[in-house]
């Protein structure tokens, strides 16, 4: 995990958050994947539940240790596929808890022992709450059926990213979604009232995005959801069969009928935003069943998602600061995920940017996606500025070319409200998405010109139906994202210049 230091800790097998004697540095560096996690820069009045909850979209938890006075805690996952996946995502998205971000990384130990202490009695007896495994099935659930509402709606939620949450604990069968008032709300029904209670002890509370989209969770008094039609406000997975109607879902049961008022969500986040907020997750066409979440958790970004943190970025803040560049850099991979208006190398180290984005949900975006990515040699920091926009040099006064005024730049992906490529936005990858083939370009023409600056090409796809575009596999994500750099609008000839963008799939 790039953004964690080198010098990690281990603790003897026996140790508790009150015995630090027990605590001492290891000459060895975490690189060795482990089914145990340090995690550090804890808060001071952490608990024990927020702790676990980092880890429980990954797999079960299957133990805690809490070292309090240290601001550490190592815990241990059902297995080290679990463990792996838990930091391949934060190193990839910053989890920030009570608006501060704490580093993940392998433990040297292969398993926690803990003892009876104090501290270690309320860490389990939250596993025990928290867990999935741990429900209490001999306590039958009221329903199977879950009223969701979402408190301080700072952005968009739809039904797929309620879907994608909730699959974590069960099949969803059916599910609802409407305002009522003025909240929205959904209803979400399993098949059987374990995986109703699982849900509900794990996700009351949480916030979708950090600071806001709270999940409040309870029983609902229905026993089960009847849909008539599959749209964005209803759906049954039992059904496919079921027409897409008005986008108005039908609803027999009077309780539900009456719940239902006209617009679900505003298509603006916030006040004066010219598009919809592109939604954290990655959303999995509907099918006929939504399957419970894999642990690679290989379709979903952030289920449960306080703990995963997006930092809200306060209106009119678009700029982004990034620091350990490579000098020789020129350019950022940021235009994947908005428009770059303006850029300036700071004068006195030439290793940190001002990136200023065209608005606050693009620099979201980018510093989401972008932060501890490895480029050219350096894991690159993404984080706000406090500026609120980047200076242009004043007329007559030179800056050796430091700023850079990208505002009428061609390259622009997102210009038009409501772009199409908002919904092919992804993370970082080592597979890229290639368009805008033209037809006398073949795939050795292709392979040649990645392999051009040094990148090693593992595999190449045409798209069977369109060779306008491809599929190319680099050798890691750091080669990905340089290739893309390099090539993203490169001349191939007969006037067809070639767009570069991450891709969803591998080859």
């Amino acid at each position: 995990f790039s953004s964690v230091s080198n010098v990690p800790y281990i603790m003897s097998t026996a140790a508790n958050g009150n015995d630090n004697k027990k605590f001492k540095g290891d000459v060895r560096g975490p690189s060795v994947p482990s089914r145990v996690l340090h995690i550090r820069k804890l808060p001071s009045d952490i608990t024990e539940t927020e702790v676990i909850g980092l880890g429980l979209p990954f797999g079960d938890v299957t133990n805690l240790l809490m070292l309090k006075a240290k601001n550490q805690a190592f815990l241990e996952m059902n297995s080290e596929e679990a463990a792996q996946n838990m930091v391949g995502y934060y190193s990839t998205v910053m989890p920030i808890i009570r608006h501060q971000p704490v580093f993940v990384q392998f433990s040297n130990h292969k398993e926690l022992k803990t003892d009876n202490s104090p501290n270690q009695e309320r860490a389990q007896a939250a596993l025990r709450a928290l867990s999935t495994s741990h429900v209490d099935t001999t306590v039958a659930a009221p329903s199977s059926v879950l009223r969701v509402v979402v408190d301080n709606l700072a952005y968009p939620v739809t039904l797929d990213a309620l879907c994608q949450i909730f699959s974590k604990f069960g099949t969803v069968l059916r599910i609802i979604v409407f305002t009522k008032n003025s909240q929205f709300q959904a209803l979400l029904q399993y098949p059987d009232g374990a995986s109703a209670q699982a849900a509900k002890l794990s996700l009351d509370g949480q916030n979708i995005y950090n600071s806001c989209c709270t999940l409040r969770i309870s029983f609902s008094k229905l026993t089960s959801l009847n849909v008539k039609y599959n749209n964005e406000k209803s759906r049954d997975f039992t059904r496919p069969d079921l027409p897409s109607g008005d986008s108005q879902p039908a609803i027999e049961h009077p309780a539900m009928a009456a719940a239902f008022t006209p617009g679900i969500i505003s298509a603006a986040p916030y006040a004066g935003a010219t598009h919809a907020f592109p939604p954290a997750f990655t959303i999995q066409p509907a099918g006929l069943t939504f399957p419970a979440l894999p642990g690679a958790l290989s379709s979903l970004s952030l289920p449960g998602a306080t703990r995963l943190g997006f930092p809200h970025i306060p209106t009119g803040h678009c700029v982004l600061l990034v620091t350990n560049l490579n000098p020789e850099v020129s350019q950022l991979p940021q235009r994947v995920y908005g428009d770059v208006m303006r850029v300036k190398i700071l004068f006195n180290n030439k290793e940190n940017a001002l990136v200023q984005m065209s608005d606050r949900t693009q620099a979201q975006l980018a510093m989401s996606h972008l932060n501890g990515y490895r480029l050219y040699g350096r894991n690159v920091r993404i984080t706000l500025s406090k500026h609120t926009s980047v200076q242009l040099p004043r007329e007559g006064h030179e800056d050796q070319g430091l700023t850079k005024n990208y505002s009428n730049s061609p390259l622009h992906r997102f210009k038009k409200p409501g772009s199409k490529n908002y919904s092919n936005i992804f993370p970082p990858s080592a597979t890229l998405h290639l368009s805008n083939i033209p037809p006398s370009v073949s795939e050795e023409d292709l392979k040649m010109l990645f392999s051009s600056s040094g990148a090693v090409v593992k595999a190449f796809k045409f798209f069977q139906k369109d060779h306008k575009m491809a599929l190319i596999q680099m050798s890691s994500v750091e080669e990905a994202i340089e290739s893309l750099m390099e090539f993203h609008n490169h001349d191939l000839g007969e006037n067809h210049h070639l767009r570069v963008s991450f891709s969803k799939s591998s080859i």
